[in-house]
């Protein structure tokens, strides 16, 4: 696996040969040009890791449409008693409100209808709706504090896998390849998994360029395993090509792109040729992956009565530990159906059935395996939602709107420091009152590189001019969440 440090001098090298073509064109002036490219030289970068890491890998659980917090995870009681008044204006200070909302005429809180209670030997907070999740209280770090820039799902969303609202940069999954490359030679670095939520089936999409490489090489974007049918396409050799031939077929492919790389200097060819031979040993590796007839009936039954349905977040979890425990550094599994802008306490329902028991399962299995020591794990989505209703509010319905300035994360396992609430929202859920626990987008970003041993300012690209990071010019490790 070539280093970062390869990788910079490999983009210089060919965006000197890209300027050599066009140059010597030119006659003349192409040739003068040259004498002053062949002194080109990569920018001295660090090698990574930067020092010793505490996780070797992530299982990124991400809540795609935004949990509500304060129905799950930070609980208001005494906001029983306003139920139905308007949000005071000395608590939303005329800040933005997104286009769903903006035109009502009042913003009645809405408390939640679950109750809460508290869990293990550090009293954390868990609704009523995540008994197993809230069963796993002594090994979460809760952050209630965190907090981010985008309104709207699909920036937000960007946001958090890039670094930036707009798209096209490289995801943290990409980065993390890009820096430490795989322990496993059969499986990528970085794995995809999706799944539809029973809150709600039709909630927002999720586009490949959320996993994608960005700027970066293509073989560092992640392989999306599919959710319906057969997870990885193509395992099986069509009929009349066995694997002798199949073998003897990406030889001669081999050979004729090695004739042309040594004629054209061009690294994108052997990225291309090193992509042919992942695809044949995951021929290998997946089926035998996939198949969860070794795992014992208690680990199954564990994980709930879905574990065995492909594509859904039980069988994704299962899927994500048997991937993690051969090396996969970065599994993110994409569950969708949390965006309840109205019909809240029967969608939120089923969204915690989809996940709530699973999660808890994977917790233990890591720890009893032990492989959460050195595994981060990740819950959360892209932001939070409003305490006051999007539309009406019923006794026994409501709906949430899209909040950025306050909402939870979860973290457990390598690093991490167990049992602790981290940050605090005022009475309204609406603003942090810690302003010295305050976590944001890029700060998360910048931990989670941190306990992979990577120094977030010195994993950087050179691309249009200047050296683009995960955290852009941002980013402060949330040190008093650490063991």
């Amino acid at each position: 696996m070539n280093s970062p440090r390869d990788e910079q001098a490999r983009l210089r090298v060919q965006d000197a040969l890209n300027r050599r073509a066009f140059l010597g064109s030119a006659g003349g002036l192409g040739m003068a040009a040259l004498a002053g490219l062949a002194g080109a030289s990569p920018v001295p970068q660090g090698v990574f890791p930067n020092f010793p890491a505490r996780a070797k890998r992530v299982i990124y659980l991400f809540q795609s449409g935004a949990p509500s917090q304060m129905d799950l995870f930070d609980p208001k009681p005494g906001l029983v008693d306003h139920r139905g008044e308007d949000l005071p204006e000395s608590i939303r200070q005329g800040q933005r409100l997104t286009t769903m909302t903006s035109g009502q005429k009042n913003f009645p809180i809405a408390p939640s209808m679950f109750s809460f209670r508290q869990h293990g030997e550090s009293g954390m907070w868990f609704s009523e709706l995540l008994p197993n999740i809230g069963r796993q209280a002594d090994r979460w770090c809760m952050i209630r504090s965190m907090h981010t820039e985008a309104i709207n799902h699909d920036p937000a969303i960007t946001f958090f896998q890039t670094g930036s609202q707009l798209a096209g940069r490289p995801s943290i999954g990409s980065w993390i390849s890009y820096g430490l490359g795989s322990e496993n030679a059969d499986l990528p670095a970085f794995i995809v998994l999706t799944s539809f939520g029973s809150g709600r089936k039709d909630d927002q999409p999720l586009y490949d360029r959320l996993w994608g490489s960005g700027f970066l090489a293509t073989r560092h974007q992640g392989v999306k395993f599919r959710n319906t049918g057969d997870p990885v396409l193509y395992l099986t050799d069509p009929p009349g090509i066995d694997r002798q031939l199949r073998r003897s077929t990406l030889d001669r492919i081999a050979a004729l792109n090695g004739q042309r790389s040594a004629l054209l200097a061009d690294p994108d060819i052997a990225a291309r040729t090193s992509q042919y031979e992942m695809a044949f040993r995951m021929q290998q590796s997946v089926p035998e992956l996939i198949d969860f007839s070794d795992e014992p009936q208690h680990v199954l039954e564990a994980y709930g009565p879905d574990v065995k349905r492909t594509g859904s977040y039980a069988f994704n979890c299962l899927l994500a530990r048997r991937l993690s425990e051969r090396g996969v550094r970065f599994v993110q599994l994409f569950h969708m159906g949390w965006d309840h802008h109205g019909g809240l306490p029967a969608a939120i329902r089923g969204q915690c059935q989809d996940t709530d028991q699973a999660t808890g399962a994977l917790l233990d299995d890591l720890g009893q395996r032990g492989l959460l020591d050195e595994t981060l794990v990740v819950w959360g989505g892209e932001f939070g939602r409003t305490i006051y209703s999007q539309g009406a509010l019923t006794a026994t319905d409501y709906g949430r709107d899209h909040h950025p300035r306050c909402f939870t994360t979860l973290l457990a396992g390598a690093g991490i420091k167990p049992g602790l609430t981290w940050g605090a929202t005022d009475d309204y859920c609406y603003q942090i009152t810690t302003p010295e626990q305050k976590v944001h987008v890029h700060d998360l970003n910048a931990t989670i590189l941190h306990l992979m041993g990577i120094d977030h300012l010195r994993l950087t690209f050179p691309y249009q001019g200047r050296d683009f990071r995960l955290t852009d010019v941002h980013g402060e490790v949330v040190k008093g969440i650490l063991s």
